[in-house]
C-alpha cells in the first residue's frame, strides 16, 4: 500500500513538469532504493564511485533534467564518459587563481545507461563520505511534498552514524576565503560561487552556469552543521548533525565507517538532485 502512495505521489510530481517523458525511468531508479544494497554499491578512495548494478537512466535524461550540456564528453562505442567541471569563482565573477574546482563524470555503457558516477575529492571536504551515505540511504520511504517538489527524509528512522564534524579550519584550507560571510547569533554561513564550465545550456537555464554552496558553522566549536547548495539547478541539503548518534543514547547502533563506507553506498544521490531541483 505504501509503494502505491508513493508511485501516486511521485507521479503528480513529475507531472507538473512540462516535457517529462523520462519519469518513469526516474521512478525506477528511486524505487531501487528499497533494495538498497542489491541495487547500488561504492568504492571510495581519493573519490567516490557510485555503481548502478541495473541501471535505469540515460544519458538523455540527463540533459532534460539538467538542461545544460557537460563540460567534456569521451570514450568508445561500449563505454562513454560526461565530465562536469565546476571552478571557483569571486565576488565579480572570475575564476579565482590558483585555480580551485571540483568535478562530477557520468560513465555510460554500451546501451547508454549510467553505470557509474564519481565524485570528485574536494566536493568530500564539503560533504564527507559518511554524511553522504546515510543521507542519501534515507531517501527510502521518504515523505514526498507534492507542493515543494521535494523528498524530506525523517532522520528517525534509519541508522545513525558515529564520527566528528568536519572543521572550519580544515574546510578553508581546501575551498580558501568564500565570498561573503552572513554572521548569526549562534553560526557563521560562508558563501561559495562555482562556475560550471560549459558552452551550451538550454534557453531559459542560462543561471544554472552559477552553483551556490552555503556551509554553516557553529561559532563555538568551529564545526560544520549544515551544508546546502544548488548544482546545475539540482538542491542539496544536509544538516549534518540529524545524522550523528547521539552520545547520551548508549543503545544507539553505531555503524562502523571504516568496514561498512567500503561497501556500501548509494548512486541515488543523483536521483534526490533531479527530485528536489528548484524549476527556474
Amino acid at each position: 500500500m505504501n509503494k502505491i502512495f508513493r508511485w501516486i505521489g511521485l507521479l503528480l510530481i513529475i507531472s507538473t513538469l512540462s516535457g517529462c517523458f523520462y519519469w518513469m525511468r526516474v521512478y525506477q531508479t528511486y524505487s531501487q532504493m528499497d533494495e538498497f544494497d542489491e541495487n547500488f554499491s561504492i568504492t571510495a578512495d581519493d573519490v567516490f564511485n557510485l555503481n548502478f548494478k541495473q541501471p535505469k537512466l540515460y544519458s538523455d535524461d540527463f540533459i532534460s533534467l539538467l538542461k545544460v550540456q557537460p563540460t567534456t564528453k569521451s570514450g568508445t562505442e561500449l563505454e562513454r564518459q560526461w565530465g562536469y567541471l565546476f571552478k571557483k569563482i569571486d565576488k565579480d565573477n572570475k575564476i579565482i587563481q590558483p585555480e580551485i574546482s571540483f568535478y562530477f563524470n557520468l560513465n555510460f555503457n554500451s546501451k547508454d545507461q549510467l553505470k557509474q558516477w564519481t565524485l570528485s575529492s574536494l566536493f568530500l571536504h564539503i560533504a564527507p563520505a559518511e554524511f553522504l551515505e546515510v543521507s542519501i540511504r534515507s531517501i527510502a520511504g521518504a515523505e514526498i511534498n507534492k507542493t515543494t517538489r521535494q523528498l524530506k527524509a525523517n532522520t528517525d528512522s534509519f541508522e545513525k552514524i558515529s564520527t566528528d564534524l568536519p572543521q572550519k579550519k580544515q574546510i578553508l584550507s581546501q575551498l580558501g576565503e568564500p565570498v561573503e560571510i552572513t554572521d548569526k547569533e549562534e553560526n557563521e554561513v560562508y558563501l561559495y560561487h562555482f562556475l560550471l564550465q560549459t558552452d551550451e545550456i538550454e534557453d531559459g537555464y542560462e543561471d544554472r552556469a552559477l552553483n551556490k554552496v552555503e556551509l554553516t558553522f557553529d561559532k563555538k566549536t568551529d564545526e560544520l552543521i549544515k551544508m546546502s547548495g544548488y548544482f546545475v539547478g539540482l538542491k542539496i541539503s544536509i544538516k549534518y548533525r540529524n545524522y550523528l548518534v547521539k552520545k547520551e543514547d548508549p543503545l544507539a547502533f553505531v555503524l562502523d565507517n571504516k568496514s561498512q563506507l567500503s561497501n556500501r553506498f548509494s548512486c541515488v544521490d543523483s536521483i534526490r538532485h533531479f527530485l528536489c531541483r528548484e524549476r527556474v
